[in-house]
């Protein structure tokens, strides 16, 4: 049994998937294509500004071609925006105030983010007086109704946070119709705060956004998803308009929001790679299915499984050894058009509690729409990987892991 013999085998079974996935493109090409349509986009948005911004047209219109491919009322798309972190610190920060509560329900955050939220002498929520709770997931990792509730009537809550994809934890992604079940369940149950939703790696991974089924606010990265490969930096928010003029003031400052911000590179990058996004994230679903799929027939465990079409771009794969978790991720380092002579090794990265290792021989640093993985050494041993610019890149490193395990 060959490698390339393992990948013809699945290419053959995932046929069915594929076309999803190519529906499923079609589509969300054919809304970003309209969007940037109906908001008369032409060259002089792309064009730099510089000192405050003012009149800074490219920016005010890419919030806008989000806003309309999103079916959100406004948002906010910024160079200034550092990654997906300082996106929903921004946002955040721009709902929350003192002494207010908020509920995550669905389970721990990721790693990252905790700092922001319960941090000591850092600037946190918490050093705020904000409050923050969490109702952990069933042992399926679905949301635990009946403690929601239960937290719901105990509590006056200001915002609920949703996190779509898994983080670190073993457990499916949340779709968009679940996302939309959760927000019926909060609205059913009078809540009337803001329904806040993480949306990392989940952007056009479905045919709609979860401010299509009741959330009031999207967070994101543009070197995930929506940026495409060719954005070089920058995050969104993006909702309703009361919240994400919250976070503009947040942003910049209370007095002048969304007035200010300029950028001397142009926008030529954050438009073109928007338009580009829906086919990327198509790639990466093929891309993750595939290694799935084969590392499933030699025996290793998938979150999700590869016989339906992922919610979002990130996959996890367990192992047995600490040895076999970092030679995967070493093997995707090592299939990488940038860096791919490094030799990885584990370190203590900010923001997380315990060593990690990373591959990302990416041509934007740590954009994770490209082709990526990491993992935190812990048991269980699991890899996370995601991205994949193009398939025919995702089917070579597949290749060479399957080399490599075989």
């Amino acid at each position: 049994m060959t490698a390339n013999e393992i990948i013809a085998r699945q290419e053959k079974k995932l046929g069915g998937l594929f076309s999803e996935i190519d529906k499923t493109v079609l589509f969300n090409q054919e809304k970003v294509l309209n969007a940037f349509r109906e908001e008369n986009i032409a060259l002089r948005h792309f064009l730099p500004s510089t000192g405050y911004g003012y009149g800074d047209e490219g920016k005010e219109r890419l919030g806008r071609v989000y806003a309309r491919a999103f079916g959100a009322e406004s948002a906010v798309v910024s160079p200034a925006i550092l990654s997906g972190t300082h996106a929903l610190t921004v946002a955040l920060f721009g709902i929350l105030r003192p002494q207010d509560k908020a509920l995550c329900i669905t389970g721990m955050p990721y790693d990252t983010i905790r700092g922001v939220i319960w941090g000591k002498e850092n600037g946190s929520l918490a050093d705020f007086g904000v409050r923050f709770d969490v109702t952990e997931l069933t042992k399926e990792g679905k949301v635990d109704y009946s403690a929601v509730s239960k937290s719901l009537g105990e509590e006056d809550y200001k915002l609920v946070y949703i996190q779509r994809s898994r983080g670190y934890e073993l457990r499916d992604a949340f779709t968009v119709d679940e996302i939309g079940a959760m927000s019926s369940f909060l609205r059913a149950r009078n809540f009337k705060g803001c329904i806040f939703v993480d949306n990392c790696y989940g952007e056009f991974a479905e045919t709609r956004e979860p401010t299509e089924v009741g959330a009031d606010i999207i967070v994101g990265s543009l070197i995930k998803n929506p940026g495409g490969g060719l954005a070089p930096t920058g995050g969104y928010i993006a909702g309703n308009r009361k919240y994400t003029e919250l976070a503009e003031y947040r942003l910049t400052a209370p007095s002048v929001g969304a007035e200010v911000g300029s950028y001397a590179y142009g926008y030529q990058q954050f438009y073109q790679g928007f338009f580009l996004a829906p086919h990327v994230v198509g790639q990466s679903l093929k891309g993750g299915l595939l290694i799935g799929a084969c590392l499933e027939e030699l025996g290793y465990t998938n979150f999700p499984s590869a016989d339906r079409v992922p919610p979002d771009i990130t996959r996890a794969v367990r192992f047995s050894t600490e040895k076999e978790l970092i030679d995967f991720i070493q093997s995707v380092q090592e299939v990488s058009p940038v860096d791919s002579f490094v030799k990885l090794e584990a370190w203590d990265m900010p923001g997380y509690d315990c060593k990690v290792i990373m591959a990302a021989g990416t041509f934007v640093q740590g954009a994770s729409i490209e082709l990526s993985a990491d993992a935190p050494i812990r048991q269980p041993f699991t890899a996370y990987f995601q991205g994949g610019l193009t398939y025919e890149h995702c089917k070579i490193a597949c290749r060479t892991v399957l080399e490599k395990l075989l």
